[in-house]
């Protein structure tokens, strides 16, 4: 339950659903030849008064949120996964409802209750899977549900239960960072600076590859002092001896300037440092890549990439931003064959990409062809 994770909600095949429901599913996923594009909805059991004087009218136009609300929807529409993970959209409250009684119908069950929080959480309300998280903690939880009961005190503003319970997962998860990040945030909102600088600057000590822990020392240190004496922080901690080699400080400091145009140039400049110091580390060859690309130096992210091909092989998003680079490129046999040795992946989710992308680029092709063919049918013509 740390902030620094989070995962798509899975449904239990047991939940219940109630409400409306939509599922969003490419074509493949579709036996019995629907069309493509087709928008699949399940149909009302009565419209409402309203929709008929609408429909009375002619043609409707609603937005989004409101297609949710005629269809049934409790809530606003939110996306989880079914049992065989295709994408379900239902309503929030349908959701939230449906973990609910999922809980409470057998409590002995934890990860009924850590579903539920995780949800809750996500769905900006803390103060409810506080409820929920304390109930799992008091059952027999373990460091990462104290962790959990932690944050969701600090979302919901209850500073000092969160401190008490974040220095309780502190001592029980003594090599994972959060509970000392997480800690720092409440000593920031009480406004006891040097106690939050000391927990990032633990959180560090305890995983110096966790780039959340030196964004957040920056924060700290920009919002007591200035963007220089923030940098400089980060830097003079990245300097210590124990800290050499590690690229994290670099890439949480490439991260921070990353998103502006006008600092793109310094974010360059540091990601290029994060890969100085460790070019076998794939965040730090994924942001200097994404840079290059957001700049349009295609060159250069080619370059960086080309040698850690067998990276990609575990990690799909080194793929992707080598694939676009040599797709924006028109390098056609390195596609050809980047794709070719991402089909053998053990990693499902590069498997997939390389089929997606294999079908995209077959597709491309196929229409360029027919383009030339066109073309020289009306020459001969």
């Amino acid at each position: 339950m740390s902030e620094s994770k989070s995962a798509p909600a899975q449904l239990a095949a047991n939940l219940p659903i109630s409400g409306g429901a939509a599922i969003v599913a490419p074509i493949s996923a579709f036996q019995g030849g629907v069309p493509p594009n087709a928008l699949i909805v399940l149909p009302m059991k009565k419209p409402t008064d309203e929709l008929t004087q609408m429909l009375e009218k002619g043609a409707v136009a609603v937005t989004p949120d409101q297609m949710w609300e005629l269809l049934g929807f409790n809530g606003p529409a939110v996306q989880v996964q079914d049992q065989e993970g295709r994408p379900l959209t239902i309503g929030l409250n349908d959701l939230l409802g449906g973990l609910e009684k999922h809980w409470k119908e057998d409590q002995n069950d934890l990860n009924r209750g850590r579903i539920f929080a995780q949800e809750l959480m996500r769905h900006g309300r803390p103060a409810q899977a506080e409820k929920v998280l304390a109930k799992v903690v008091a059952l027999g939880g373990t460091g990462e549900d104290w962790l959990g009961l932690g944050v969701a005190q600090l979302g919901a503003d209850a500073l000092d239960k969160a401190e008490s319970t974040l220095k309780g997962a502190q001592n029980l998860l003594p090599e994972n960072p959060f509970p000392s990040l997480n800690l720092a945030k409440v000593y920031a909102q009480q406004e006891r600076f040097d106690e939050s600088r000391t927990m990032v600057e633990k959180a560090i000590a305890t995983d110096p590859n966790c780039v959340e822990a030196w964004v957040q020392l920056f924060g700290l240190v920009r919002e007591t002092k200035d963007e220089a004496a923030a940098i400089g922080a980060v830097e003079e901690l990245a300097g210590a001896s124990t800290h050499s080699g590690r690229a994290a400080p670099y890439v949480a400091l490439q991260g921070v300037f990353s998103h502006d145009e006008q600092t793109r140039p310094k974010a360059i400049e540091f990601a290029k440092k994060a890969v100085e110091r460790d070019s076998n580390d794939s965040l730090a060859l994924i942001s200097l890549s994404a840079l290059y690309g957001q700049a349009g130096d295609l060159k250069s992210a080619i370059e960086l990439l080309q040698a850690h091909e067998a990276k990609m092989l575990r990690d799909v998003r080194l793929a992707n931003n080598y694939f676009e680079a040599l797709m924006q490129t028109r390098q056609m046999d390195k596609v050809t064959k980047l794709l070719n040795a991402l089909a053998g992946s053990p990693q499902r989710d590069v498997k997939q990409f390389a089929i997606e992308r294999s079908r995209a680029v077959a597709q491309l092709l196929q229409q360029q062809q027919q383009r030339a063919a066109a073309v020289a049918r009306k020459a001969s013509t």
